[in-house]
This record gives structure tokens, C-alpha cells and sequence, in this order.
């Protein structure tokens, strides 16, 4: 089932992969768009009109049966989750994200959905393989045996099985692809959730607009990542669904940096050099990690190729927007974020 001439459910619309996704959709075709997400609307990244957008909270079985309702295609990429920073600090919200893949999995089949597509995390592949800064890219098959990220990677993993058994035991055609690093305008990039390019985005700025001149690094900088630009994420989200490619596949881009050299880049658009403080105590993750991408060329011919600095570049130049749209007297200060989790359908405000 093709995203042209479907009617698709986007769950998760308004965070920020998911509000690229519902724009990527009608550009390819869709015949029609709902958008779902727990968030008022005035908290969306992005809220396109022509899409039937909804509140609603996908850890309720009920809320995904509407969701799905006569609907042919589901793309899942709703869940709690943030940068390092969030997900080590909040592990059972991130594995309590379990409940809307497993109510939406449950709502696709009964609504005949033809095809579900499950976004995935790097955070699944094994920690083990992933100790040295100059890690071997990962391969899909390097999850198992399974280590994955701590809560949020165990969720992610238990729900790729999900994705697979539905599919053997009921028929219902699945996709799933393991986010890498994913960055760009319209994203998190303060509060606490925001990812190391926007975070580092923000610092750069933060001293630039400042003058103190100072930036601080979390760990001791040599760690290593991929980061992938959002354009690539949504081009690569609509290949993979629209594929026969029913193992979990990488979407990552493989251009390997090290978090000093992530700092450099920034430091070179904003046209400015800092004095560097490490915090060695802050959370990190794993040492090491990139996309091997043998397999997305082989099957699609592609992989995500936008380099770094040019996306950093238009998400600096967005953020810095942004930053002094709010005023110099605000000081860039990060809002806290609230999380709400559904209980035997009785909410919780966590703040």
C-alpha cells in the first residue's frame, strides 16, 4: 500500500519528526492526513490545516481505535522520549511508551490498516559494541544479543518484536526503521529534551549573544555520533514504507563526528571560538555510534547524505531566530516540559 492515494495516520503529529512527516505525506500524494498527538495544539512544532488534526492520548486502546478508524496506513512515531539528558533520567516514562505501540498495533489490525510503520531507535543495538569512540558502524544485525539503551531502548526493541509478530501471526504488514540522531528547524532546542546539535546550537549562541564566551560539553567531548538531517529522515521514512523491505533497516546518516568536532562546526557558522568546560558527571550515553548503511543502499539505492554543516547551518540559523524573537531579557532560559502519563485512563501531570 503506497503513500499516494492513502489515507494516513501520522501518530505523534505534532512533535517534530512527526510534523515534517505530515507535510512530506501531502507532498507525495496522500489522499488524506490525520494527525494525532497528546499535546494541545499550541505546543504542536508544526500543525498543517489541511490535515484532520486531533488530540488525543494513544496509551488508551480507545483513543487509537478512533485513531485508526478508516484509515489504510499508519506511521507510529509517538513516545516520550528526549536527548540523553531525558531519557537517562526518565527511563519508566520512556518504557511506559509500550502501552501506545501496543494499543495502536492492536487498533491497526482491527481497523484493516494495510501497512504500519514503527520509528525505531538506534538506542536498540547493543551497548557493548558501542564502548570506543571509533566504533565500527552498526549493522542492523548488531542487536542481538540484546543490550540495548536502558528504558527507552528496551522499549524500542520489545516494540520492533511487536512490529514482527503482528505481521506473522496477523497478517498486518510492518515497517520499521531505526532512527539515528535525527536534527533540524522546528525541533527541540531547549527545555531539557533537545538533542546534542540543538543543545550545542543553543550554547554556541547562549555565549555568542552573552559574551561569555564560555560553552559547556557534556563527558569529555571525544565521544562519538551520526547525526541526520531531517530532510533525509522524512525522504527516508517515505522509501521505507513505501518498500518491500520488512526487516528493520538503519536511517542514519554515516558521517561519523566527534562531539568536540560537532562543537567546532557550530563555532565556525556562529563565527565565534569559546573556552571549552567539560562535565565529565553529565550523562552521555554510549561512547560510540554510527549507521552502516550497506543495507538501505542495496534495497533502496540511497542513504542519508545532507552533510552536517549544511544542516547545521539552517538549524542554527532557525534557532538563533527563534532565541531572539523571545527577547535578550528572557536569556534564552529553557521552559520546563510536562509529560503525562494515562493510568487505567486516569492522568498523572509530572512536571
Amino acid at each position: 500500500m503506497p503513500i499516494r492515494g492513502s489515507h494516513v495516520l501520522v501518530c505523534g503529529a505534532g512533535g517534530f519528526i512527526g510534523g515534517h512527516v505530515v507535510n512530506k505525506l501531502f507532498a507525495e500524494g496522500a489522499a488524506s492526513v490525520r494527525a494525532v498527538d497528546l499535546k494541545p495544539f499550541a505546543e504542536w512544532h508544526q500543525k498543517n490545516p489541511a490535515a484532520d488534526n486531533r488530540l488525543l492520548d494513544l496509551q488508551l486502546r480507545e483513543a487509537c481505535l478512533e485513531a485508526a478508524e478508516g484509515i489504510d496506513s499508519v506511521l507510529q512515531l509517538a513516545a516520550d522520549m528526549g536527548g540523553m539528558g531525558y531519557i537517562e533520567n526518565n527511563k519508566a516514562l520512556c518504557m511506559l511508551s509500550v502501552l501506545i505501540n501496543t494499543h495502536m498495533l492492536m487498533a491497526a489490525r482491527e481497523a484493516g490498516v494495510k501497512r504500519f510503520f514503527y520509528a525505531s531507535s538506534a538506542c536498540v543495538y547493543n551497548a557493548e559494541k558501542q564502548k570506543n569512540p571509533n566504533v565500527v558502524a552498526l549493522k542492523e544485525n548488531d542487536v542481538y544479543p540484546a543490550l540495548p539503551e536502558d528504558g527507552y531502548g528496551w522499549e524500542k526493541l520489545f516494540s520492533e518484536r511487536m512490529c514482527r509478530h503482528f505481521s506473522e501471526d496477523f497478517g498486518l504488514e510492518t515497517r520499521v526503521a531505526r532512527f539515528h540522531n535525527v536534527y533540524g528547524p522546528m525541533g527541540t532546542w531547549t527545555g531539557g529534551r533537545e538533542k546534542a546539535p540543538a543543545a550545542i546550537i543553543r550554547k554556541v549562541l547562549e555565549a555568542k549573544h552573552s559574551g561569555r564566551n564560555e560553552i559547556e560539553i557534556w563527558g569529555d567531548g571525544h565521544q562519538t555520533r551520526s547525526f541526520m538531517y531531517i530532510d533525509d529522515c522524512t525522504r527516508g521514512v517515505v522509501d521505507i514504507f513505501n518498500s518491500d523491505i520488512k526487516q528493520p533497516i538503519n536511517l542514519g546518516s554515516s558521517e561519523l563526528v566527534t562531539i568536540n568536532q560537532l562543537v567546532d562546526i557550530a563555532e565556525e557558522i556562529a563565527d565565534v571560538k569559546l573556552k571549552r568546560k567539560y562535565n565529565r558527571s553529565a550523562p552521555i550515553g554510549v561512547n560510540g555510534r554510527n549507521s552502516d548503511n550497506t543495507l538501505i543502499r542495496k534495497l533502496l539505492g540511497w542513504e542519508p547524505s545532507i552533510r552536517l554543516h549544511d544542516g547545521m547551518a539552517k538549524t542554527m540559523a532557525w534557532i538563533e531566530e527563534q532565541m531572539l524573537a523571545g527577547g535578550a531579557a528572557k536569556q534564552f532560559s529553557p521552559q520546563p516540559q510536562r509529560s503525562t502519563i494515562a493510568f487505567a485512563g486516569a492522568k498523572t501531570l509530572l512536571t
